[in-house]
């Protein structure tokens, strides 16, 4: 009887789309350095100190092992000689015990060795960790259909979340569609949607990214039911050069079917302030309201969206 190997399933997230890969593992023990980037600032600092301690502790017991070998230290005493081990590890050393023989010196040297590669290493991965750029930007909660110069438009708004200008903004969007095939089985596709202007030259406040539901369109003429009976999945991803940082950021946000509201359109989120100058109201980036003052039923007719009536 053959021994079943044991399965480790991940959970996997892209923007808000969560999913379960199989026969994964997230903390892989074999790549360390992309571990240590991943993981979260209370895990990456837990496991630093649980490592720490793990190697004091271990290099403790391996001087206890042979009496004598610590000096001035209590016979048999796990704590002199933890302490000691966690002074020599971090190349401390403070003189009251010190090794009392050949074997607590080989052990001694050895964990100074060991010191200094661990602080080597923590210090390069810590600097990685606030070195690496990250972007900023705030997504609008909701995806919108709404009449754009008498075209029917799914549009998302986005704004630039840092104090600087951002510059060579490019945005993507596709969506994601489950269908059933006629031997019964779910296929799901990506396809893009193509958008009426992809790249911006700068990017100091709003960006309100717009996809024609013309023909073309791999949702045209699917209202609210028939994205959600097909699990239409939109994702956006951002790139941005940030010039303070003098790098490339990127970020990605999805969107359930459900999130998509029909005949609805943003509050505008700029203004004008006080002394005249543009002014952008970042809290109102997810703020949409009902279009021409009147809710929709999310249903289509000749490429419209109709209106409920009042």
């Amino acid at each position: 009887m053959t021994r079943k190997p044991r399965q480790f399933s991940t959970r996997v997230q892209i923007g808000e789309y969560t999913f379960t890969k199989k026969g994964i593992r997230r903390f892989d023990l074999r790549d360390p350095y992309h571990l240590a980037v991943t993981l979260t600032w209370p895990q990456f600092l837990a496991a630093m100190a649980g490592l720490y301690l793990t190697v004091n502790c271990l290099f403790a017991m391996l001087y206890l092992v042979v009496p004598g070998a610590l000096a001035n230290a209590h016979p048999g005493s796990f704590s002199d000689a933890f302490f000691f081990s966690f002074e020599t590890l971090a190349t401390v050393g403070y003189g009251e015990i010190y090794p009392g023989s050949l074997y607590g010196h080989l052990i001694s040297s050895t964990e100074i060795m060991c010191g200094l590669a661990f602080t080597a290493i923590l210090t390069g991965l810590t600097f990685v960790r606030f070195s690496r750029p990250r972007a900023k930007f705030i997504f609008a909660d909701n995806p919108v259909v709404a009449q754009h110069n008498g075209k029917p438009m799914l549009m998302l708004r986005v704004a630039n979340g840092r104090a600087n200008s951002m510059g060579a903004t490019t945005a993507k969007m596709n969506v994601l569609l489950s269908s059933t095939t006629v031997e019964g089985k779910t296929f799901r596709s990506a396809y893009e949607l193509k958008l009426v202007r992809q790249h911006l030259p700068i990017f100091p406040l709003t960006w309100t990214v717009m996809h024609e539901l013309g023909e073309a369109s791999p949702i045209h003429n699917m209202d609210s039911a028939a994205l959600i009976a097909a699990d239409a999945r939109i994702f956006i991803t951002l790139e941005s050069h940030d010039p303070v940082l003098t790098a490339n950021v990127n970020d990605l946000r999805s969107y359930a079917p459900g999130d998509i509201k029909f005949g609805m359109h943003y509050v505008d989120a700029v203004g004008e302030g006080p002394d005249g100058t543009p002014e952008v109201d970042l809290t109102a980036i997810s703020e949409i309201e009902p279009e021409n003052g009147v809710p929709s039923t999310g249903a289509w007719d000749n490429d419209h969206v109709v209106a409920a009536e009042p």
